[in-house]
């Protein structure tokens, strides 16, 4: 049969094609065409919508009917929208933003709009030096404005938005997605301040080496208004609901409103992920971070010393970042308020690795960097409860953190196969440098910095425990890479001397000097993270002995630095007899050992531990030079004394014979 213009007609349905196709001469593949009337909503039908996982159910029970279901669930994401919106709220005007949830460049997206909330009325600040004028409550551009919400998102979707959105975002070879943090590739804790208002003066640690720098309540709302109008002023936020400390009766709900989707992600990885029936349950939360690191704080402001400033507001429950893009400051802000609020439960925190043996035993370690706590807190032998951040109630111990936080300078799989195997997709590098073409990453590479950082959830451990809990600790393990050369490779301490040991915080580091020659530098942090404590570290000392002395646990000292002399004299321990000395503390071996006291430090050192020379447990036995070996053990006595001394007038309790007992087991000079 021929067309109009004297063509014949293809039959794609019978004929000659039908008679091919019965043949076996030809395979028609062809497929009924796409439903669709144009491009937008073939995307549109690419992406199907997530269905709510918590069946909504009548007051008897009875299953509601798909039109209730869905206006219910319309209802819940309202009541998600103006929680936000609340939290956005400015604190001189009367409500918060217009929000609606989506991103703005996907305008055939169905979304939820809701009108701007009530703002909370603004506290009274508390004025001591200075008197401010209320401001007035109005109307600005930016409350005429929707600001679009990007609520939870997934890491694909996070990837798809820092990869179209953020200059110096990409993925490695890995899978990984390589970000940049802007000018500030740290933390930056001389610009990190804590609202001093009564309750705070009251309880937190002030003066004479405390980290907690002051501010007044004026100056903080002064900060949370700048950050909160350029948040409000920007096209979209990303906003994430998530939690804090895997122990389900002391959790924390915390939200973080950020500029940027690389902070989104950060912090998806590294706080507790809420399933999908805790996200509709999530409602107001207990703590709100503020970050507009990318826009600088105003240096006029009473206080400020700098374009960038990391505020606290204990009484308000929030925390605002201004002038800072590194998300570190997040993770360790968070890590401070925990450091407040878990005391005040009889909960302590504490700064250390944390893993469980196959039968149930728990060991803490504590120590800085260089000490070895990543190394031998990751053990395949047994199972990783958290590698940073831990709580130790009444129900055991639990991990505040819901990933790992992994130096990656220098970083190779021979050496920590377990966080080179955790950088895959889902993981955030911080500040590497990869080749522009394979995007295979050099971590030997410091153009950009030395403190090269990836995030993973902590599931990509293999042997992590899920959840990040365990009953009570048997072993609480302090290590110092002493560079002296002076401390027994292992000491079994009594409760007073752990004490003395953790609120010191010990390790020596080979620091250069100017004429080239390497000495060792002490260094000391309270707590061994002396810069996210809040309290004093006697406070969080007496904590500590109580609950040794409550479940039985056992402090250790453990040297993983040198020995037979200091560095550039002596040699460093060996990984393997540290690893051996580990293992017999896990096994129980050394509780049943001979002891023999040292001099001057006053410590119980083993006789003898199977795989490890006897001879190296004394370190009296290993120097060639025993009057340098005693200069130096006197040298380290007299930093040990000189830095106590800032604890030493503190009192514990209503008399001070906590006080002295801890003082009693330092070293006798």
């Amino acid at each position: 049969m021929a067309t109009p213009n004297g063509l014949a007609r293809i039959d794609t349905n019978g004929g000659a094609a039908k008679k091919k196709h019965e043949n076996g001469i030809c395979h028609d593949d062809s497929s009924a065409p796409v439903r669709a009337q144009n491009i937008d909503e073939l995307h549109s039908m690419q992406r199907k919508r997530s269905a709510p996982t918590t069946p909504i159910k009548q007051a008897d029970g009875a299953a509601v009917s798909p039109f209730a279901a869905a206006i219910s669930e319309e209802g819940r994401r309202t009541q998600q929208l103006q929680s936000i919106s609340a939290s956005l709220a400015s604190l001189t005007r009367e409500t918060g933003p217009k929000v609606v949830r989506g991103d703005p460049a996907r305008k055939g997206e169905a979304t939820v709009k809701v009108a701007p909330v009530a703002a909370a009325p603004a506290p009274k600040p508390h004025h001591h030096h200075h008197h401010h004028v209320a401001p007035t409550i109005s109307v600005s551009d930016s409350s005429l404005k929707f600001t679009h919400v990007l609520y939870n998102l997934s890491p694909a979707e996070l990837y798809e938005q820092a990869i179209k959105y953020e200059k110096g975002s990409f993925i490695t070879d890995s899978g990984a997605l390589a970000t940049l943090s802007g000018a500030k590739t740290g933390r930056s804790p001389r610009d990190k301040r804590i609202v001093k208002d009564e309750a705070a003066a009251q309880e937190l640690w002030w003066g004479k080496g405390s980290p907690n720098i002051e501010m007044d309540e004026h100056t903080f709302l002064t900060n949370r208004e700048r950050a909160v109008d350029y948040l409000n002023s920007l096209d979209k936020v990303f906003v994430n609901d998530q939690f804090l400390n895997w122990d389900p009766e002391n959790r924390i709900k915390v939200r973080i409103i950020s500029a940027r989707a690389y902070h989104s992600l950060f912090m998806h990885n590294m706080c507790i992920r809420p399933t999908e029936e805790e996200l509709e349950e999530f409602g107001t939360p207990d703590f709100t971070i503020y970050n507009a690191g990318k826009f600088p704080c105003n240096r006029y402001t009473h206080y400020m010393t700098s374009s960038t400033s990391v505020d606290i507001n204990l009484g308000r429950r929030e925390m605002v970042i201004l002038g800072t893009q590194y998300a570190g400051e997040m993770k360790k802000g968070l890590f401070g308020v925990m450091h407040y609020l878990m005391p005040k439960r009889r909960i302590l925190s504490l700064h250390s690795g944390c893993n469980m043996g196959r039968d149930g035993d728990v060991a803490l370690f504590f120590g800085l960097s260089g000490t070895g706590k990543t190394t031998l807190s990751t053990d395949h032998n047994r199972l990783l409860i958290g590698d940073d951040e831990h709580c130790w109630s009444d129900n055991g111990v639990s991990n505040i953190e819901g990933g790992c936080y992994a130096k990656c300078i220098d970083l190779s799989r021979e050496k920590e196969p377990d966080i080179w195997n955790a950088i895959k997709f889902g993981t955030v590098l911080e500040n590497v440098v990869f080749d522009e073409h394979t995007r295979e990453v050099d971590y030997t590479d410091k153009s950009v910095t030395e403190n090269t950082r990836a995030a993973y959830p902590i599931e990509y451990i293999p042997n992590a425990k899920i959840p990040c809990v365990g009953p009570h600790p048997k072993n609480v393990i302090l290590l110092a890479c002493d560079a002296f050369g002076v401390l027994p490779p292992v000491s079994k301490l009594n409760l007073a001397q752990t004490m003395y040991h953790f609120i010191s915080g010990y390790t020596a580091l080979v620091a250069g000097t100017e004429d080239g020659i390497k000495e060792p530098q002490a260094t000391f942090s309270a707590c061994f993270g002396a810069a996210f404590i809040m309290l004093h570290p006697t406070k969080y000392a007496a904590m500590l002995a109580e609950k040794m002395q409550t479940y039985g646990a056992t402090g250790w000292l453990v040297n993983t630095g040198w020995s037979g002399g200091r560095y550039g004299v002596g040699n460093r321990i060996k990984l393997a007899y540290t690893r051996k000395i580990i293992d017999a503390i896990h096994s129980g071996e050394l509780l049943t050992a001979n002891y023999q006291k040292t001099e001057v430090f006053g410590l119980e050192i083993p006789t003898a531990i199977e795989g490890v020379p006897s001879e190296i447990l004394d370190p009296t036995n290993t120097w060639t030079d025993k009057a340098a070996y005693k200069e130096t053990l006197l040298k380290l006595a007299g930093l040990f004394g000189k830095n106590f001394e800032v604890f030493a007038n503190y009192k514990i309790g209503e008399d001070s014979t906590l006080t002295e007992e801890i003082l009693a087991a330092g070293p006798k000079v």
